[in-house]
C-alpha cells in the first residue's frame, strides 16, 4: 500500500531480477508484490521518476533476508524444542552416564541476537517509507495533511516510529557475546541467551508498532490518490481498516488510532 501511494515502480519487483540472484526470501518477496499489486491502476500508470529511494525498491532484498533469518530461527527451534538439554545424559541401553553440554544455550543465544537485528531492520526500513510518504514529494502533500495551516498531520506518528527504531538499535546489541564466568569458574562461558530473548520479544513488539505506522500513513496517503484505484486485493484491505481506522483531517491525538492499526495488524494477519 505504501508502495503504491507513493507512486512508486514495480519494476524493482519483476522476476528477471531475483532469478540472477535467487535468495530464497528476496523471491518470495518479490512474488507476493507482483501478486498483490495486480490490477492495480496506480503501478501501471506512467512515471516521472526512472527510480525510487532504497526503502522502496530494496524491498525484496531487506524483506528477503528478514524472511531468510525468519526461516533459519524456525529451524533451529524446531530442533531445540525436540532436543534433550538436561544434564548428565542418561542412556541406559548402553549403560552410560554422560556429563556434557547440551544446557547451553548458545544453539538459541546467537538465533534470537540474529532474529533481533532481522526484526530491527523490518522496523527500520519501515520507517524510512513512512518518512517518504510524509515528505510531501510526487504529489503528495507535506505531513499529509488534508488541511494544511496549523495542522501538523502525521508528523508526530513518524517521530514515533523513528524513536521506536532508535531503540532498536540498543537493544540489538548481540547478548550472546557476552559471558559473566559463575561457580568459581566451572562456568566460566555462558550464552545469555535468556538476555537476548527477552530484548527480543521487546524488539518485535516494537516492530509490530512501526508497520502499524506505516500502514496509517499508507491508507492516509492513499486517500490522495483518489480517484485512481490500487489492486483489487489491496483495496479489500484497505476498505476493512477504514472500518477500524478513519481518515484524519484535522489534527487529533493519534495514540488511539495507532493503537487501532496495531490491532487490525494483528486481527486481519496481513
Amino acid at each position: 500500500m505504501s508502495l503504491d501511494a507513493y507512486d512508486g515502480r514495480i519494476e524493482p519487483f519483476l522476476p528477471l531480477t531475483h532469478e540472477i540472484r535467487p535468495h530464497k526470501g528476496q523471491k518470495l518477496t518479490a512474488e507476493r508484490f507482483m501478486k498483490v499489486l495486480d490490477g492495480s491502476e496506480l503501478i501501471r500508470r506512467p512515471k516521472e521518476h526512472v527510480q525510487d529511494p532504497y526503502s522502496f525498491r530494496c524491498i525484496p532484498q531487506v524483506h528477503g533476508a528478514v524472511k531468510d533469518a525468519i526461516a533459519y530461527v524456525k529451524e533451529v527451534f524446531e530442533v531445540e524444542i525436540n532436543s534433550a538439554t538436561d544434564n548428565p545424559n542418561i542412556f541406559p541401553d548402553e549403560d552410560m552416564v554422560i556429563s556434557a553440554g547440551n544446557f547451553h544455550g548458545e544453539p538459541i543465544a546467537i538465533p534470537m541476537d540474529s532474529l533481533a537485528i532481522a526484526m530491527s531492520e523490518l522496523a527500520s526500513i519501515s520507517e524510512r517509507r513512512t518518512y517518504q510518504l510524509i515528505h510531501g514529494l510526487r504529489g503528495l502533500p507535506k505531513y499529509l495533511v488534508a488541511e494544511p495551516g496549523l495542522n501538523s498531520g502525521f508528523m508526530i506518528p513518524q517521530y514515533t516510529a523513528a524513536s521506536i527504531v532508535s531503540q532498536n538499535k540498543g537493544l540489538c546489541w548481540p547478548a550472546s557475546c557476552d559471558s559473566i564466568p559463575s561457580s568459581q569458574g566451572q562456568e566460566d562461558h555462558v550464552s545469555m541467551g535468556s538476555n537476548a530473548a527477552t530484548k527480543l520479544v521487546r524488539i518485535v513488539d516494537n516492530v509490530e508498532t512501526v508497520l502499524a505506522i506505516e500502514l496509517f500513513n499508507a491508507a492516509q496517503a492513499l486517500e490522495f490518490r483518489r480517484p485512481a484505484h490500487t489492486s483489487p486485493i489491496l483495496e479489500r484491505i484497505f476498505a476493512d481498516y477504514r472500518k477500524e481506522v478513519t481518515f484524519v483531517d484535522t489534527d487529533t491525538y493519534m495514540h488511539p488510532l495507532i493503537e487501532k492499526s496495531i490491532a487490525f495488524l494483528r486481527n486481519e494477519g496481513i
